[in-house]
């Protein structure tokens, strides 16, 4: 069997694993086995971060839009604010309104007081019609 030289191509290997590792502290960043396993756990965990963090940005935005909407108001919260956001075919997403609320609280209250205004107004409309509909049981005496 003819022989394989293959130091080059082992060293190349081997120096990309270690311009990888070069940040990492201590034998991580020397020793080629260690290196190896650091660099297969470093990638191992940006994946599931890069799903974590999406995750973790929703949590902040739904919280900051949460505690501005429950802090006027006693009892509207900011589930009910989502549902009427949608009511009214606003295409304002979670991300968007976070930003207003840093940025302009004014302009966010502006548009929490529209929602919440217009979702009583069809709330009182709906009870008036209730009470106006006159009601056909069956009976001869109807």
């Amino acid at each position: 069997m003819t022989r394989v030289k293959r130091g080059y191509t082992a060293r190349r290997r081997r120096k990309k694993i270690c311009l990888f590792a070069s940040t990492f502290i201590g034998a991580h960043s020397r020793l080629t086995r260690t290196s190896t396993q650091q660099r297969m756990r470093a990638l191992v965990s940006s994946h599931r971060d890069r799903s974590r963090k999406k995750r973790d940005f929703r949590r902040l935005w739904i919280t900051r839009i949460n505690a501005v909407t429950r802090e006027g108001r006693v009892s509207y919260s900011y589930c009910r604010f989502i549902h009427n956001l949608y009511k009214k075919q606003l295409l304002l997403n979670r991300k968007i309104l976070a930003q207003i609320v840093l940025s302009n609280k004014i302009c966010f209250d502006m548009i929490s007081n529209k929602i919440i205004n217009q979702s009583n107004t069809n709330k009182g409309i709906k009870e008036l019609k209730n009470l106006n509909r006159i009601y056909y049981t069956g009976n001869k005496n109807d």
